[in-house]
């Protein structure tokens, strides 16, 4: 939602506030003007980290250096043009950043331009020095992925692997010409090779293309659906996931199981490949992935990283190369989101809501086993961790109930310190905003609903004020106890708390098919949008309910954590497990 749909809205619940209410201590302007962070990445040598910022619409990138970690903005757009960035991926020096501009593109192949300008609008990728800030364009595209050799950048351009160099000017050509279309880009070790996923609609391949050689070969081909390549550190073999096609099924629809997905590594120079896991039926038997460059990690002592639901629970667990049983390194009632390894790859550092189900925070584990250690606590949220090139530290993005979303670092023991405090305007409302309190009721059926209650200030006990129920959207959200790590949802927390400011109590509800709570609650079965309009019968099959419309508490299941009763929508229904890296 755009701010400007928000102040429509503001402006509109507020003429019905109370008389004690109508001069609030901000504007819904104040609470939207903080920068938003995103797409945070650390140099592969040294301690540089960047990020982008999203001020005001105009959209940035930022970094900070060591050893004072100030930070401050690398490139000069200054425009409200709707054009995204996004793709961060430093050079092997740590000397230029190569990045993505521009939207991509819809259905029918139209780049979004908002502002509609005249002037040619392009999903584009460049680079920018550091410390310099000169900025080139190195062609049309997205998904850049630098060669370790740091002379060629690799990208897509509508489907197609390009490439162009990063020592001269040279135009960006089209490296590869087959069939299919392209993704998961993946650079051999040496920079000899490239390996991607060659999507083939019902099934997809695993490709390899030699540079020197400048032959293609697909590795171990199926007709199903392979998936997230890693290569071994000593660029021998690719290990990768594998699931059978499910032809026809209906999108947003309760997914619980599947035909068990299962990890395979293939010997690069032969071909040979083998199985070296596969998920038990049930439970985990379809893929559900994290937030991370890659959802397959080639760790220390050859062990593959890998997210499963074995126990109802988004966890990683590790397997050996050579192939047996699966441990699990993130034990309990939680979910494990954003992953991301160190540079010896012994430890992997995540955030999750473990211990704190209605917040995030960041925590460590050896890949060889071991309990997770926090890295953060408190009242704060801490996600998207990423340790720094050296090995010194590990950086985060982090809010509270009334601090914005903002990156940090955090050094050896110290505290973890804001690396760009400026960036925050001097009337940011902070001091005038309410910390959200959490709420946990029973539905029709008993399920527990988790929610997060705001309060306005002078609220006395008894007192009967207007309120406001806010339902996400998503579904396959939850809002937090503190500013949100997504821009749409870090807008409507600051609605929230701009109602809260105009005397209206506010019950941000989490309602099931969300995540954060299990398996069985976001896949919540017949659980569909409440609605007037009565359902077709072949929306209501899909939905997987009875052939009535009627609200009946025996819908739901009795096993814990299941769905409850909710009425049909003509639109759809909330279910669905869409693969995403957004989190």
């Amino acid at each position: 939602m755009r701010p400007s749909r928000l102040v429509a809205l503001a402006v509109a619940l507020a003429a019905t506030a109370p008389l004690a209410a109508q001069q609030p201590a901000f504007t819904l302007e104040q609470a939207l003007s903080a920068p938003f962070p995103e797409d945070l990445v650390t140099a592969p040598a040294g301690g540089a980290v960047a990020w982008v910022f999203n001020a005001n619409g105009a959209r940035n990138i930022w970094m900070a250096t060591a050893p004072d970690y100030q930070g401050r903005q690398l490139t000069a757009y200054a425009d409200d043009d709707g054009q995204e960035i996004g793709d961060l991926a430093w050079t092997p020096d740590g000397k230029a950043i190569v990045y993505t501009r521009g939207g991509g593109p819809n259905g029918r192949g139209e780049i979004p331009n908002p502002r509609s300008l005249t002037t040619a609008v392009k999903q584009e990728i460049w680079l920018v020095t550091v410390p310099g800030g000169a900025v080139r364009r190195l062609g049309e595209g997205n998904s850049p992925v630098v060669s370790p050799k740091g002379d060629r950048v690799a990208f897509l351009q509508r489907g197609q692997v390009w490439w162009a160099s990063l020592a001269d000017s040279s135009p960006a050509e089209q490296l590869i010409r087959a069939r299919g279309s392209a993704s998961a880009l993946r650079w051999s070790p040496d920079g000899g090779k490239l390996a991607f996923v060659s999507n083939r609609s019902d099934h997809a391949f695993i490709a390899v293309y030699d540079v020197a050689g400048k032959s293609l070969r697909f590795l171990d081909p199926a007709l199903d659906r392979d998936d997230d390549p890693v290569w071994s550190p000593d660029g021998a073999r690719i290990a990768f996931t594998r699931a059978p096609p499910e032809p026809g099924r209906v999108p947003f629809t309760p997914r619980r199981d599947a035909q068990p997905w299962s990890i395979r590594v293939v010997d690069v120079a032969t071909g040979a490949g083998r199985e070296i896991w596969k998920a038990d039926p049930g439970p985990g038997s379809a893929y559900r992935d994290i937030v991370a460059d890659q959802q397959l990690l080639w760790m220390a002592g050859d062990r593959i990283v890998f997210p499963w639901e074995k126990d109802g629970w988004t966890h990683l667990y590790a397997v050996p190369v050579q192939g047996g049983r699966a441990t699990l390194l993130t034990p309990g009632d939680f979910e494990v989101e954003y992953v991301a390894p160190s540079a010896d790859r012994t430890t992997l550092y995540l955030n999750s809501n473990q211990g704190d189900i209605d917040r995030r925070h960041v925590w460590r584990v050896a890949v060889a086993g071991g309990a997770p250690a926090a890295v953060t606590s408190g009242t704060g949220l801490e996600w998207a961790p990423v340790p720094t090139g050296d090995g010194k530290a590990v950086a985060f993005l982090r809010s509270d109930g009334r601090k914005p979303p903002r990156p940090a670092l955090l050094l050896g023991t110290g505290p973890a310190r804001d690396l760009a405090p400026q960036a925050i305007p001097a009337d940011f409302p902070e001091a005038a905003l309410v910390e959200p309190q959490q709420v946990v009721f029973s539905a029709a059926d008993g399920m527990p609903i988790h929610g997060q209650l705001f309060l306005p200030k002078g609220l006395r006990a008894g007192e009967r004020r207007p309120a406001v129920v806010f339902f996400h959207g998503g579904s396959r959200r939850q809002m937090l106890l503190g500013w949100h790590y997504m821009y749409y949802y870090r807008n409507a927390y600051a609605l929230n708390q701009y109602f809260a400011s105009r005397g209206y109590v506010v019950l941000s509800v989490n309602y099931r098919s969300g995540i954060g709570y299990g398996l069985n609650f976001r896949e919540a079965l017949r659980a569909c949008i409440s609605a007037r309009a009565p359902m077709s019968t072949a929306r209501r099959s899909a939905c997987g309910a009875a052939p009535t419309a009627a609200i009946s508490p025996r819908w739901g299941s009795p096993a814990p954590r299941t769905s409850s009763p909710r009425a049909w929508t003509s639109t759809g229904c909330t279910t669905g497990t869409p693969k995403s890296r957004t989190g």
